[in-house]
């Protein structure tokens, strides 16, 4: 199994996961949709669960790994103003939510560069 086949699929792994918890456990979700986007947070909560699964889909399929990989490092950027809305919102709460928020960060530059490594 080739390197970009088994980042492919724990990418689709997490993708997968986090469209499920979008869309059954949409609350925490709606807290960190940033206040500035117009429209109620439950839409772009259920946005991302569908974009999500979708390129979950896409990453799962030889066929559309590629397309795929393009998909997820596209997605990860879209949802990083969410990371930094999350981050400034625990600003003041306990050191392990403070980690957690902070954490999110430089892990969002590496979901995006396994994804492009995924494209390549």
């Amino acid at each position: 199994m080739t390197h970009a086949r088994k980042t492919a699929g724990c990418l689709a792994t997490l993708l997968g996961g986090a469209g499920i918890l979008h869309l059954a456990r949409p609350e925490p979700f709606d807290s960190i949709v940033p206040p500035v986007l117009p429209g109620p947070a439950r839409t772009y909560t259920c946005a991302s669960g569908v974009a999500e699964l979708a390129v979950a889909g896409l990453l799962a399929v030889p066929r559309t790994r590629r397309l795929g990989g393009i998909a997820a490092a596209a997605l990860f950027v879209a949802v990083f103003p969410a990371n930094l809305q999350m981050a400034y919102d625990w600003r003041h709460a306990r050191p392990r939510k403070r980690a957690i928020a902070w954490g999110r960060l430089p892990l969002q530059a590496v979901l995006i560069a396994q994804a492009r490594h995924v494209a390549r």
